[in-house]
C-alpha cells in the first residue's frame, strides 16, 4: 500500500455507479468546441478496467457500421459527467478483447441478475420498505406474497433457478386466489337469481290468487 493512498481516497468521486467489465453502459462527456460546451454521449460495451485510485482508466467499445470503435475514459476525469448502466452482462473474464474477433450475435454477452443494492440509495430502500399492503385489497398481497417469495431465507435475493420457481409459485397461488374469487362471486350471483326467482314466484301466485277471488265475487 502506497503512503498517499488515504489522500487518493478522499479526493476520489463517488458519484459513478458500480459498473464492471460486461455492463452495456452510457458515458456523458463534457466536449469543448471553441467557447461552447457540450455534453457526448458514447454508448457501448466496458471490455476492460485498469488501474486503481485516480489513475484508474476503463475502455467502452461500440459498433458503429460494422466498425468496432473503442475509447479509453478515466474514471476520476471531470469531463466524465455520468455514466449510465443499460444492462448487466455476465463473463468469467477481465478483459473482453475476444469480441474485436467476432460480429453479430456472437459477440452479445449473457445477462444475468446481479445484486443492485449499490445502485439505489439509501432513502429509496427505506421508501420501498416503509410501504405496506393493505390485507383487503386481494392485489397488495399478492404483490407482498411475491416479494417474500423472490428473498430466501437468509434475506438475499433468489437468483436462477430458484428465482423461476418463486415466480412460477407465485402464479400458482394468484390464480388460486382468483379462481376462489369467481367461485365465490359466482355462488353470490345464484344465490341472488334464486332469491328474485323466489319473489317473482310468491308475487305471481299473490296476484293469481286476488284474480282468483276478484272473479268468485
Amino acid at each position: 500500500m502506497r503512503s498517499l493512498d488515504f489522500v487518493e481516497k478522499q479526493t476520489q468521486r463517488r458519484d459513478l455507479p458500480p459498473f464492471r467489465v460486461g455492463d452495456a453502459v452510457r458515458v456523458h462527456v463534457r466536449v469543448r468546441e471553441g467557447d461552447k460546451e457540450r455534453i457526448q454521449v458514447f454508448e457501448g460495451l466496458v471490455i476492460r478496467r485498469r488501474g486503481a485510485g485516480n489513475g484508474e482508466t476503463f475502455t467502452v467499445r461500440k459498433v458503429t457500421s460494422g466498425v468496432g470503435v473503442e475509447r479509453v475514459f478515466p474514471v476520476q476525469s471531470p469531463l466524465v459527467t455520468k455514466v449510465d448502466i443499460k444492462s448487466r452482462g455476465y463473463v468469467r473474464r477481465s478483459r473482453l478483447y475476444y469480441l474485436r474477433d467476432l460480429s453479430g450475435k456472437k459477440a452479445r454477452l449473457h445477462s444475468k441478475v446481479r445484486d443492485l443494492s449499490d445502485l439505489i440509495s439509501a432513502d429509496a430502500v427505506d421508501e420501498r420498505d416503509a410501504v405496506v399492503p393493505e390485507e383487503e385489497s386481494p392485489e397488495p398481497e399478492a404483490v407482498a406474497s411475491g416479494e417474500g417469495s423472490e428473498t430466501s431465507e437468509s434475506g438475499g435475493e433468489l437468483r436462477g433457478k430458484a428465482r423461476k420457481r418463486a415466480k412460477a409459485q407465485e402464479k400458482v397461488e394468484r390464480m388460486k386466489k382468483l379462481s376462489a374469487s369467481d367461485a365465490k362471486r359466482a355462488a353470490k350471483k345464484e344465490a341472488e337469481e334464486a332469491k328474485r326467482a323466489a319473489e317473482e314466484a310468491a308475487a305471481a301466485k299473490a296476484s293469481a290468487e286476488e284474480t282468483k277471488e276478484g272473479s268468485e265475487d
